[in-house]
């Protein structure tokens, strides 16, 4: 059977307007939009719900979803979609919080496939920029016990046992399901996690909806045994040593993470059985693949690199972040 000609692929980012988003999304990726209050940019999605549009290339218009039951393997890798069939690992955001977002927490893959038939959410975040004084939320500072957390939720004391982290460009936080987390004003990121958009919310700042005039609902009972109550000396990543440009952020079982430089030319040989996401925190560069298809990327851009390729050619002067599965 002959492979597949699948380009480098672009897609036209998914804005969402939320109660704590700001307003660098847009010009961060060059774009002019009258829609405000943008928290997030889905910039690579197979949730069905939210399927990422092709915008380039001869399946321009098809969505994501659509085009891995049309090249399965070809698309995702031959492990990929032997594990995952026609679901689509990973989703990519940016995010810029202007305001808190919600503490939070995430079922693992067991959980989330009891309760809601669908893959946990592990994540992490690589910070691009940040506000003075912006903080992560990450883990716990204290040790509490399942009935601990329910009752200082109650009382409005949760946050005294989580622990805060001072946020800097280029810094890393690992975020594996069951870990308590919340982004601070001021910081906008990207955004690497398991193909899942189920969220336990357990505390929001007495936050009213702003259609309804009430609080937010909160999960405080189902986020009970889905926290990992353990408490870590850091919660901060730390990057690997930089080699050849290539310095690795994050790598578990759901993501391989790195960040990728480049001034002038580059030449990736793929050594993994998976498609690569691209997305670019500064510059320019041209993405060309083995077979001559190519496509620019620019900062605030992705790319989506299907797994037949061989290699891929980048150009130009920027860093971006890549993650494979």
């Amino acid at each position: 059977m002959e492979t597949p000609n699948i380009p480098p692929l672009k897609f036209r980012p998914i804005l969402k307007s939320v109660i704590w988003g700001g307003e660098k999304i847009a010009p961060f990726k060059g774009i002019e939009t009258e829609q405000t209050n943008i928290g997030e940019s889905w910039e690579v999605s197979g949730v069905p719900s939210n399927p990422s549009v092709i915008d380039n290339g001869p399946d321009a218009g098809k969505t994501l979803p659509e085009i891995l039951e049309t090249y399965k393997a070809a698309l995702v890798g031959e492990h990929n979609y032997r594990r995952f069939g026609n679901t689509f690992p990973l989703l990519i955001k940016i995010i810029d919080a202007a305001g808190d977002l919600s503490l939070q927490v995430h079922p693992d893959d067991e959980l989330a496939k009891v309760r809601h038939n669908s893959l946990g959410k592990t994540e992490m975040w690589y910070i691009v920029d940040t506000e003075p004084d912006a903080i992560i939320c990450a883990g716990l500072e204290k040790e509490v016990t399942p009935e601990d957390y329910v009752a200082k939720v109650s009382d409005n004391t949760l946050m005294e046992v989580v622990a805060h982290h001072k946020s800097h460009p280029g810094d890393v936080f690992f975020l594996p399901a069951g870990r308590i987390h919340s982004i601070g004003a001021g910081n906008l990121l990207v955004e690497v996690q398991e193909t899942s958009d189920v969220t336990y919310r357990i505390y929001d700042f007495g936050r009213l909806d702003a259609k309804t005039g009430k609080p937010r609902e909160l999960h405080v009972e189902e986020a009970k045994d889905a926290i990992d109550y353990t408490v870590h000396p850091s919660y901060v990543s730390e990057a690997g040593a930089e080699v050849d440009g290539i310095s690795r952020l994050v790598k578990c079982d759901h993501f391989d993470v790195c960040r990728v430089s480049v001034d002038g030319k580059k030449t990736i040989t793929p050594d993994y059985d998976s498609f690569a996401t691209y997305t670019c925190i500064d510059g320019e560069l041209t993405v060309t693949d083995d077979r001559g298809n190519s496509v620019s990327m620019r900062k605030g851009e992705s790319v989506l690199v299907p797994a037949v390729a061989t290699s891929i050619v980048l150009e130009g002067k920027g860093e971006f972040i890549q993650a494979i599965c």
